[in-house]
C-alpha cells in the first residue's frame, strides 16, 4: 500500500530552497553590482591608464650628441647614422647560440663580435636587444631582410654612432664614449629624477676627456613618442610626440693643425707639452704622447685591443700632460729665482762660487760633469743652469718658504682646469711629509732634502699643465690665469655661438722689476745659454729654460751614463718657453721622456710651435724627422705657409673640415677678427 505523501511539507521545502537560491542569486547580483560599481567609479582612473599603457607605448628619442669643434670651427667629434644588427635573448626560440651560428650564414659575424655580445649581455641583461653587429652594408641589410622570417627576436636598428674624424689625434683632450656599465649605471640611478629620466634610453656616455667633462651639455634633451601598439606589441601609428633636443656643440681653445704639428714631432717619444695664451689661460695644444684612436671605443673595444692598450709599456691611455708627473729639473730654477728676489733672500747681484759641486755635511751635491762655471750672479744662473747657485739657494730659503712661494704659483695644487682627472703632484714642505709617511723616523725633514729641491729634484713631483701655468703666470706680470679648454658652447634651437666666461684672473702681486729681471735671464738662455744654438735665425725674441730630470736615483759615487742604462731609466728632457719675450702670446711647458739633455730634444719641438704660431709656418717633412731624431743643430728649413702645410680638404674625414659659418663663430666666440 503506498504511502500519502505531506504536501505541506514538499511546498515547505520547495519554498525554503527557492528562498535560499534567490538569496544566493541576489547576493551574487549584489556582488557583481559592487565589483562593477568599484571597478567602474572607485578604479576607473587606474584602469583606464592600465588600459591606455596597454593600448599605447612611450618611446624615448635619443638626441643627437653635440658637435666637438677646435678654436677655428674645425670638427673633431661628429655623429653619422649606420644599421646594427641586434638580438633580444628573450623571444629567440631554441639555443641562443645555434641562432647566431644560423645568423652567419646570412651576416658575417666575426669571433670578435660574438665575444663583444657575451660581454654585453653579462653587462646589460636588462636591455630589450643587444647588438651583434655594427654598421651593416646595404647589402647586408637587404640579406637579412629577405630572411628576416626565420629569425624571431632579431631585427635590425638604426643608430647614430659617435666619430673621431682625426683619429689618434688629440684623442686625451677630446675623450671617447662608451657603452653605460653598471657603476655607471647605478651613479645616473642617483641623479635627480628629471635628469634620470633624460638617460632613458641611452646606451652612451662620455667616458674621458671633453666627451666625460662635458656630458650634460653634449648628451642634449631626450625626447618621447606615444605610438598606438597592436596586441603582438607592434606600433600601429603615433599618437603624439615631443622631439629631442640635440646637445650642445661645443668650441675648445685648442688648434688642431697645432696640436697635429706637435703630435707629429713627438713621432714614437712618450712626453706631454701643454701650450697657453698667458693672457687668458686658454689651452692652445695640449699634447700627451702615446696616443690612443678613441673610434675603438664607440662600438665597445674588443679584448685584443683593449689588452694592447691596457698592458703596454708606454701607456697610452694615461694622460701625462694631466696626470703624469715629473721632476721639473732645472726648468724649476726661474721660479726658485724669482722666490729669491720676492722674499729678499738675494739680491740679482749676489755672486755664488761654482766650483762643480756643493757640500752639505757628508753629502756632496754634484754640477754638469763637476764642471765649475766659477762666479755667477742670478743671470748667469739661469743662462748657464748652475746647479751649486740652487743648491744653495735652497738651503737659505728651506723647504717651507719655498713651498709657500711655490703654491700660489700652481705647483702641487689642482688648476681647476675644465677637465676631469687632473692630479695633484707633489710640492714638498714639512707638514707634506708628515702627513704622507707612516712611520715616525719618516716622517721628520732632514735639512739635506731641501738642497735637491733648487734644482727640481727631490720629492718635486709636477704635471706639465702646472707647470706651463706656472710658465704663463711669470711671464704675465705675476697674473694667473685658470687654464681651459671651452671657449664656447653653440645653443641647438638658436645656433648661436655663445662665448664662456673666463674665471676672474688673481694677481699674485709680484714686483714687476722682480719679473723682468727672471725674464731677461731667460731670454738670455736663447740668446747666449743652453737653448741659443735652437733657436738662432728665429725672426722673433723668445724666452726658455731646458731642464734635465732624473728618472731614477743615481748613487752619490756614480756618473750618470746613458749608454749604461735602458731606454725607460734615461733622464727627462724638459723646456719651458714664451713668445715673443716682450709681449707673450704663447708659454709652453713640455717633457720628452728619458730624452736626455733638454736642447736636444725637447727645445727644437718648442722652436717650431713658436714658429707656428707667430708666424704661420710649418717645418717641412724633413726637418719634422731630424726634431724627432733630437737633431738640434740642424739648421731650420725654409717654412712653409700653415695653410698648406695642413691636409687639403679632398683627404679630409667627412665632416671633419671648417666651414667659413663656422670659423666665423669660432672668431666670435673668441671676441676677436
Amino acid at each position: 500500500m503506498t504511502p500519502l505523501r505531506n504536501v505541506d511539507a514538499d511546498i515547505s521545502r520547495f519554498r525554503h530552497r527557492v528562498t535560499a537560491a534567490s538569496v544566493v542569486v541576489l547576493v551574487c547580483f549584489t556582488l557583481v553590482l559592487l565589483r562593477l560599481v568599484w571597478l567602474q567609479v572607485w578604479r576607473h582612473a587606474d584602469l583606464k591608464e592600465q588600459a591606455e599603457a596597454n593600448r599605447t607605448a612611450v618611446v624615448p628619442i635619443v638626441p643627437n650628441r653635440g658637435l666637438i669643434l677646435d678654436r677655428n670651427g674645425i670638427v673633431l667629434a661628429s655623429n653619422y647614422s649606420a644599421y646594427t644588427l641586434e638580438i633580444n635573448p628573450a623571444r629567440i626560440n631554441g639555443p641562443l647560440d645555434a641562432v647566431i651560428d644560423e645568423l652567419s650564414t646570412v651576416i658575417d659575424i666575426l669571433p670578435r663580435d660574438r665575444k663583444r655580445f657575451k660581454k654585453l649581455r653579462e653587462e646589460f641583461k636588462n636591455f630589450e636587444s643587444i647588438p651583434i653587429r655594427t654598421k651593416l652594408t646595404d647589402q647586408e641589410v637587404a640579406r637579412f631582410a629577405a630572411q628576416r622570417y626565420r629569425f624571431p627576436g632579431v631585427d635590425i636598428r638604426a643608430r647614430l654612432f659617435r666619430s673621431y674624424p682625426w683619429g689618434e689625434l688629440a684623442s686625451h683632450v677630446i675623450g671617447y664614449i662608451g657603452r653605460i656599465n653598471q657603476s655607471e649605471k647605478a651613479a645616473i640611478e642617483d641623479w635627480p629624477e628629471e635628469e634620470q629620466a633624460n638617460y632613458r634610453g641611452t646606451e652612451y656616455i662620455g667616458k674621458l676627456g671633453v666627451e666625460q667633462s662635458l656630458e650634460r651639455q653634449l648628451h642634449g634633451v631626450t625626447g618621447v613618442e606615444e605610438v598606438e601598439t597592436s596586441a603582438g606589441g607592434r606600433a600601429v601609428r603615433k599618437l603624439a610626440s615631443k622631439p629631442a633636443t640635440p646637445g650642445r656643440t661645443v668650441m675648445l681653445s685648442i688648434d688642431i693643425k697645432l696640436q697635429n704639428l706637435v703630435e707629429q714631432m713627438y713621432g714614437e717619444r712618450r712626453g706631454a707639452l701643454v701650450a697657453l695664451d698667458p693672457t687668458t689661460g686658454e689651452v692652445l695644444a695640449f699634447v700627451s704622447k702615446p696616443t690612443f684612436d678613441p673610434n675603438l671605443f664607440v662600438d665597445g673595444i674588443d679584448q685584443e685591443n683593449w689588452q694592447a692598450l691596457n698592458e703596454s709599456l708606454d701607456k697610452p691611455l694615461l694622460n701625462r700632460a694631466l696626470r703624469g708627473t715629473y721632476p721639473p729639473g732645472s726648468t724649476y730654477k726661474p721660479f726658485m729665482a724669482l722666490g729669491a728676489l720676492e722674499t729678499g733672500k738675494r739680491s740679482p747681484t749676489a755672486i755664488v762660487q761654482d766650483n762643480g759641486s756643493w757640500s752639505f755635511g757628508n753629502h756632496v751635491f754634484r754640477s754638469h760633469g763637476d764642471t765649475g762655471l766659477g762666479p755667477v750672479d742670478m743671470f748667469s744662473s739661469i743662462v748657464r743652469s748652475s746647479n751649486v747657485y740652487y743648491y744653495s739657494l735652497a738651503n737659505e730659503m728651506g723647504v717651507d718658504a719655498i713651498h709657500d712661494f711655490m703654491a700660489p704659483l700652481g705647483f702641487g695644487q689642482i688648476t681647476g682646469i675644465d677637465v676631469l682627472g687632473e692630479v695633484r703632484g707633489v710640492l714638498p714642505s714639512q707638514e707634506w711629509k708628515r702627513n704622507y709617511y707612516k712611520r715616525p723616523e719618516q716622517k721628520k725633514w732632514f735639512s739635506g732634502e731641501t738642497i735637491s729641491l733648487g734644482i727640481g729634484q727631490g720629492y718635486n713631483s709636477f704635471t706639465m699643465l702646472q707647470l706651463a701655468q706656472a710658465t704663463a703666470t711669470l711671464v704675465n706680470n705675476g697674473v694667473k690665469h685658470r687654464p681651459r679648454l671651452v671657449i664656447g658652447t653653440e645653443d641647438p634651437v638658436s645656433r648661436t655661438l655663445q662665448a664662456v666666461a673666463a674665471p676672474a684672473p688673481q694677481d699674485l702681486g709680484y714686483k714687476p722689476e722682480h719679473v723682468e729681471i727672471v725674464k731677461r735671464a731667460m731670454v738670455g738662455v736663447v740668446q747666449g745659454g743652453t737653448s741659443a744654438q735652437v733657436f738662432a735665425g728665429a725672426a722673433y725674441e723668445s724666452g726658455g729654460k731646458t731642464g734635465t730630470a732624473q728618472a731614477v736615483g743615481i748613487g752619490q759615487k756614480d756618473k750618470y751614463n746613458a749608454s749604461k742604462l735602458e731606454e725607460h731609466q734615461r733622464d727627462h728632457s724638459l723646456y719651458i718657453a714664451f713668445a715673443p719675450a716682450d709681449q707673450p702670446k704663447i708659454a709652453l711647458a713640455m717633457v720628452v721622456e728619458n730624452a736626455g739633455f733638454g736642447a736636444v730634444a725637447a727645445a727644437p719641438i718648442a722652436r717650431r710651435v713658436f714658429d707656428y704660431w707667430l708666424q704661420g709656418q710649418v717645418p717641412t717633412a724633413e726637418d719634422l724627422e731630424a726634431v724627432r731624431k733630437g737633431l738640434a743643430g740642424r739648421p731650420i728649413s725654409t717654412p712653409r705657409n700653415a695653410e698648406a702645410a695642413w691636409p687639403p680638404a679632398a683627404v679630409l674625414p667627412a665632416g671633419a673640415a671648417a666651414t667659413p659659418a663656422s670659423r666665423a663663430k669660432a672668431a666670435a666666440a673668441r671676441g676677436r677678427p
